[in-house]
């Protein structure tokens, strides 16, 4: 892969320039071309399949983008350049660039045979070799943080959907990234349990957190988010503030999306 070397802005948390990806002759990503600013939360809405969580498994090299590049905090992700090429890292180099961005999945991924308390204190021990006591204390703080104090010492099956999220929150915020990814957090729950995941993420954008999300909450997007991107069929059509985007969309895929979410 070739391309020309770029240095990214001060204060650019994650920039992607002219992205490509495909499963096999399906192009699902077609050039996308994004900024966000440190503290910044951007909601990524759209159909499904229109490339959404393709784009954020790209952020942190889940999967391996096609053509272009993708930087956080200014460094260049799954890849070194060498001559105006780009040759992929080793997993070694890759895992070290995953430490510093937390990802929350849609379907939680907590180890089953650890307690909460185990599952959050993991990264920071196994990966970070930090003091195992000074983990512990963090994460006791972080899983109070996330309502969860009373639940340190239960194990996954023994907690409810939105708690077992809650728990992934806290995993990925005791690794200290310095940007997290949520991938749909709240579809897998049941409706009366979104409320408490929503509520943490609230705090996280409230605390400067700098937080990419993929979802179908468009209430929570309208309210949180700093900027809201649309896309459709692996295209960014449409971006800007919430009340714009959500409250005035410019764009027909955009006004056809809201009008089925929005009732």
């Amino acid at each position: 892969m070739t391309v020309q070397a770029e240095d990214p802005a001060p204060g650019i948390m994650m920039q992607a320039a002219g992205v490509r990806k495909s499963f096999g002759t399906l192009e699902v990503l077609k050039g996308i071309d994004l900024v966000v600013r440190q503290g910044e939360v951007m909601c990524l809405l759209g159909q499904s399949g229109s490339g959404k969580s393709t784009f954020l498994r790209c952020i942190n090299h889940l999967e391996r983008i096609d053509y272009g590049r993708i930087r956080v905090d200014g460094e260049l992700i799954g890849y070194k350049e060498r001559g105006g090429y780009l040759r992929e890292m080793h997993e070694q180099e890759i895992a070290r660039q995953r430490v510093h961005i937390g990802m929350v999945f849609q379907h939680f991924n907590l180890f089953p045979h650890m307690t909460a308390l185990q599952n959050v204190i993991e990264g920071p021990i196994g990966v970070k070799r930090e003091n195992r006591d000074e983990v512990v204390e963090r994460a006791h703080g972080i899983l109070k943080r996330v309502g969860l104090s009373e639940k340190v010492n239960a194990y996954p099956r023994q907690l409810s959907g939105g708690q077992q999220q809650r728990v992934a929150i806290a995993r990925a915020l005791a690794m200290r990234p310095k940007l997290i990814l949520f991938d749909e957090p709240t579809s897998a729950l049941d409706p009366e349990l979104v409320s408490d995941v929503l509520d943490v993420m609230r705090d996280l954008a409230e605390s400067g957190m700098t937080m990419i999300v993929v979802t179908h909450e468009v209430g929570f997007a309208r309210e949180v988010a700093d900027r809201v991107v649309f896309m459709a069929d692996g295209e960014i059509v449409e971006q800007g503030k919430p009340a714009d985007v959500i409250g005035n969309p410019s764009h027909p895929q955009t006004r056809a999306f809201l009008s089925k979410v929005l009732v």
